[in-house]
């Protein structure tokens, strides 16, 4: 599949279909025209004629005014001076959404670039070629300046190329592509920086991760519920409507359906002495559709973005070109530090359903730490500490960054968003929370097979039969992080919700 990319109406689906699946890019025809329309008011600027990054400097500089035949070196300066990130290597995925989400910026013919600009950042794509972006250099003020000049910078055949065997350079990687470098002209360099596309990038990713990893939480959850000995009638759709929150009704949905049937859940339904079940069963549905209400106000907030043109100036079409704010990365900010924060908090209530599975003080009937050998076994103990050190640092990367400004550029930008590292450490929690998921799903088999004869539901038994697959049952300690790996990659390849619909239907 190639993606049209035509700058209006681009998907989350597509962002990941190109970040990861390495699908192609091409840009419409009619992409093709609104720049070279935008281009035409650009090179009719008048030489006296003041229009910012045009001709004059950049943020502090924006009063120096620069004379026509140095207006293409400002470019070149522009992209290497801020070429200037240190750190590790930002993710292939990160800098192939980034990319192509500038080329998006740039196919909506508001910035002022020819379209071959837009193009070539296409065929980096298409030829698989990764600009090194190293991870510290963004404070999402003017965008993502750091990371895009270092794209940038391959545009130009300079820079450095993450490859399989290393780094190489950007002359290299275009020589071996067949491509030619890119000779910048007016206002394309800012063109190419000006943008949150680096933020935008990761925000989709997470979006996309956390929708699936939200119907993991209530899969999972269904089948630490059988392995407490828990009941449904908490998850009741009568009872979850008296409080119509959409994200509820959802992962209530989603338990009843998952725990259909249970014989586990059904043999203690009339004979059991507790009157009710711990707040991290319980609510479930509660904290579980708090956090799909939040990811629906994020995700509204991606699809706004997806469709808007980020840059400054903006060249609009009756000939203006305006200086504006919509370059500035709040809103994405703000929107990657509550997603974390209602992610920090799935995992936080899974933690503490995992703990209550280990304890035989609270399990109902289960060995400790569901051991084979309690004592000479230590069986899931130490796994649940793992668990419990990410949902320890979930909470700190909850700490919102969007709160955290520091003025640069002489107090020109005399606030900025930090958006990328609000985004950064989203990625970082949306990791956490699937490993902490694994860690239950794990804990949660082993325990409904110990409760053996007893039944799960189809639903929770395709979960467990799912697993079984990679990780062995019940029995003497072992080697566990090889399996905690391999049910992590079972929910990094998105394979669990697709093993459980054909028994319950479609989950949400």
């Amino acid at each position: 599949m190639t993606v049209e990319l035509d700058g209006f109406g681009v998907t989350i689906p597509q962002v990941v279909a190109v970040a990861r699946r390495g699908e192609g890019v091409r840009l419409s025809e009619t992409a093709l025209q609104r720049m070279a329309a935008s281009r035409g008011i650009v090179e009719r600027l008048a030489d006296d004629d003041p229009a910012y990054g045009v001709s004059t400097g950049f943020g502090a500089l924006a009063n120096t005014v620069i004379p026509p035949h140095r207006r293409a070196d400002l470019q070149r300066a522009l992209i290497r001076s801020h070429a200037s990130g240190m750190g590790e290597a930002v993710e292939a995925e990160v800098v192939r959404a980034m990319m192509f989400l500038r080329a998006r910026t740039l196919a909506l013919g508001a910035s002022g670039a020819r379209p071959l600009v837009a193009q070539a950042l296409v065929e980096l794509i298409n030829a698989g070629i990764v600009p090194l972006v190293p991870e510290h250099g963004s404070l999402g003020a003017s965008g993502d300046l750091a990371p895009l000049a270092h794209a940038a910078l391959v545009l130009m055949g300079e820079g450095a190329v993450l490859t399989d065997d290393g780094t190489i350079s950007g002359a290299t990687a275009l020589s071996r592509a067949g491509i030619e470098p890119l000779e910048l002209a007016a206002k394309e360099g800012l063109a190419l920086t000006n943008g949150t596309d680096g933020i935008l990038a990761m925000l989709c990713l997470a979006v996309h991760d956390a929708a699936h990893l939200l119907s993991v939480a209530d899969i999972v959850a269904a089948c630490s519920v059988e392995a407490l000995l828990a009941t449904d009638q908490a998850f009741a759709a009568d009872l979850v409507a008296m409080r119509p929150h959409q994200g509820q009704q959802a992962s209530a949905a989603n338990l009843r359906a998952v725990l259909s049937g249970s014989s586990i859940v059904a043999s203690h339904r009339h004979d059991d002495d507790r009157v009710q079940d711990a707040y991290s069963v319980r609510c479930t549905p509660q904290v579980h559709g708090a956090a799909r209400d939040t990811l629906r106000f994020v995700s509204g907030v991606a699809d706004h973005e997806l469709a808007s043109a980020i840059d400054n100036p903006m060249v609009l079409p009756d000939g203006r070109i305006e200086s504006c704010g919509n370059f500035h990365g709040a809103p994405v900010a703000m929107a990657a530090d509550y997603l974390a924060i209602a992610l920090a908090e799935t995992g936080a209530i899974a933690e503490r359903r995992l703990d209550r599975m280990l304890d035989p003080a609270r399990s109902h009937g289960l060995a400790p730490f569901l051991a084979d050998d309690p004592g000479v076994d230590s069986g899931l103990m130490i796994a649940q500490y793992t668990a419990a050190a990410m949902c320890a640092q979930n909470r700190r990367l909850a700490a919102p960054a969007s709160v955290d400004s520091l003025p640069t550029s002489a107090m020109q930008e005399d606030h900025v968003s930090m958006g990328w590292g609000a985004a950064r450490k989203l990625r970082r929690v949306v990791a956490n929370l699937r490993r902490i998921l694994a860690v239950e799903w794990v804990s949660a088999a082993r325990a409904i097979e110990l409760r053996s004869p007893l039944r799960p539901a189809e639903g929770t038994a395709a979960a467990v039969a799912l697993l079984r697959s990679q990780v062995a049952g019940p029995g003497a300690d072992r080697w566990l992080s090889p399996e905690l790996q391999a049910a992590e990659q079972l929910l990094v390849n998105e394979t669990l919700v697709g093993a459980v619909e054909p028994v319950t239907g479609p989950l949400t």
